[in-house]
């Protein structure tokens, strides 16, 4: 974006500030309602159904007097919030945090946490008692050097039984550290086996290429990327992972996505430029809608700046592109936002055939808001730490197409089950083996049992409260240095 635009639009937010409030400055808000007073004017100039909102209203208040009065009903910050949103049926994933340190680092994958990433289920035939199974084990972890790997399944916390009234306590709780007791699979029944495991939580950064390798089956040399997290951190090794499928004369590949609950849109435009090849100066990954009077300023004035187009550089940094014309994409019914995203962008470029389970249906993404001038993280109100990340756009592809709100269905459906989890990268593991077996033509699908007698609750990375994003993290840090350059 030109910086004679980003100063346009930033006057043009200013005006839209301005004039939603009547005079609104002629008082100031007291201290005790400067965290409301920023939920309001955030919501009020960027919220995505900021129009259907009557307290939102431009015109609602006369004057910052009429605001205060209106926020001295809502003496906690989150109440407010939630009363500004749209109805949740709507708007299931916007939120707001007392502090955006946290935020910040898990937005880029940096968390407290033992490494260990696990789904947790009922045990057969009953509606109380829960177990958790290991999903994967992030590298570099406390749980990587421990006697713990995929498969396998726990029962209990601190020697206190997991069920559904206990178990995010015990496994999210104030214990850094814990005691896993473990258990075998037999059949249906689940059996202690008199091992434990004791994990510790640090602060970690989670490298999200879990497994990057090449699986040679006949004429196909088959790259296989498990990708977990768009984190913008890690892009450049992204890009050198699709160096080194390119360097190996890759002919297919499959991308996993079924833990990948999203990310920066950046970034996925970014993978998916490692996947199909720029064309032409701008070709069109995405299209961003936003609220009425952002949008239409964008159409009028800079059209341009809705787009997300392919890229062949990250920044100076040539993109490393497998310049195919078919992907094949693992999901799960965790995976969500910025990997629908990929999917959904991809789709008009090129053949993308999905394997697993229905998508989350995630078609909108938020920004970082906090209480500062702009909005943005620079000249923070040094009083408190809070912070927003509402939903401001819907993405669409470049067809117009982005109505997934109740997620993306595959062309084979495999749903990964406690008794067939197999071994990730492998190419015995059941969605793995579907996605080979379509690629050379070789094999049948593998036949699954109508009804899981494991009934899924909740997994780790869903009890996250960050995760499940889609997010612009560039556009409201370039109006601030626009204002900085002049």
């Amino acid at each position: 974006m030109k910086k004679t635009v980003l100063l346009t639009l930033l006057l043009f937010i200013a005006v839209i500030s301005f004039n939603s409030c009547q005079d609104n400055d002629d008082i100031a808000p007291p201290a005790s309602l400067e965290i409301q007073d920023f939920i309001w004017k955030g919501l009020n100039q960027y919220y995505l159904w900021q129009e259907y909102v009557p307290n939102l209203n431009d015109n609602r208040f006369a004057n910052q007097k009429e605001l205060n009065s209106f926020l001295s009903n809502y003496q906690n910050p989150e109440d407010l919030f939630n009363a500004l949103r749209v109805d949740k049926t709507i708007d299931r994933f916007s939120w707001i945090v007392d502090d955006y340190l946290e935020l910040e680092g898990q937005l880029q994958g940096t968390t407290k946490n033992n490494g260990l990433e696990f789904g947790l289920s009922y045990k057969a035939g009953s509606s109380t008692e829960v177990f958790g199974y290991v999903r994967y084990v992030i590298n570099n972890s406390d749980a990587s050097n421990k006697d713990i790997k995929r498969g396998d399944i726990f029962t209990a916390v601190n020697g206190t039984p997991l069920n559904n009234n206990n178990y995010l306590s015990l496994l999210y709780g104030s214990n850094e550290t814990y005691v896993l007791s473990m258990a075998t699979l037999n059949g249906n029944t689940i059996i202690p086996n008199g091992k434990s495991v004791s994990l510790t939580k640090t602060v970690l950064s989670e490298n999200p290429i879990l497994v990057n390798k090449v699986i040679t089956s006949g004429a196909h040399k088959i790259g296989y990327l498990m990708y977990n997290g768009f984190y913008g951190d890690y892009d450049i090794k992204l890009n050198e992972a699709f160096g080194e499928l390119k360097a190996q004369g890759v002919t297919d590949l499959v991308l996993d996505l079924r833990y990948n609950r999203g990310g920066s849109v950046q970034t996925a435009t970014r993978l998916a430029s490692m996947i199909k090849k720029k064309t032409k100066e701008k070709e069109v990954f995405a299209k961003q809608q936003w609220n009425t009077k952002i949008n239409s300023y964008f159409e009028a004035e800079n059209p341009d700046a809705l787009f997300n187009y392919f890229s062949d550089k990250i920044e100076d940094t040539p993109i490393n592109c497998l310049d195919l014309n078919k992907v094949y994409i693992l999901t799960s019914n965790n995976t969500a936002s910025a990997s629908e995203l990929v999917i959904n962008g991809l789709k008009p470029h090129l053949t993308v055939v999905q394997i697993g389970d229905i998508t989350v249906g995630k078609n909108v993404g938020s920004v970082t808001l906090y209480d500062s001038p702009t909005f943005t993280d620079k000249n923070r109100n040094p009083k408190h730490r809070y912070a927003m990340q509402p939903i401001v756009l819907k993405i669409v592809n470049s067809e117009g197409f982005g109505d997934y709100f109740t997620g993306l269905v595959p062309n084979f459906k495999v749903i990964e089950t406690v008794s067939t989890l197999g071994s990730l990268g492998e190419s015995t593991e059941p969605l793995l083996s579907v996605a080979i077996n379509k690629i050379t033509g070789t094999g049948r699908m593998i036949n699954q049992n109508k009804v899981d007698p494991f009934k899924y609750i909740n997994d780790s990375k869903s009890l996250n409260r960050f995760q499940n994003q889609m997010y612009i993290d560039k556009a409201p840090e370039g109006l601030l240095k626009a204002l900085e350059q002049n």
